[in-house]
């Protein structure tokens, strides 16, 4: 009897376990919900912000743009 005992606790405690990893797997998933959703708003931010820079930089006169498009090239000097 005390086999049958054991058993019966062992599967008890499981159910247990899996009732506290679907409650923990549920509220992983809203928060990644929740992420996902603040990613796709920054990504939305950046995304007008980038076309906000564009349109700044298309009214800049020509001969300053040009000085704001080109990198300058390192000098070489002073790396080994």
């Amino acid at each position: 009897m005390a086999k049958l005992e054991d058993l019966a606790e062992r599967v008890d405690r499981l159910v247990l376990r899996h009732q506290e990893l679907k409650r923990t797997s549920n509220l992983i998933a809203q928060q990644l919900a929740a992420v996902s959703g603040e990613r796709d708003s920054l990504r939305s931010r950046l995304a007008a912000a980038r076309a906000r820079i564009d349109a700044l930089l298309a009214r800049l006169p020509t001969e300053e743009r040009e000085r704001t498009e080109t990198p300058t090239a390192p000098s070489g000097r002073g790396h080994t």
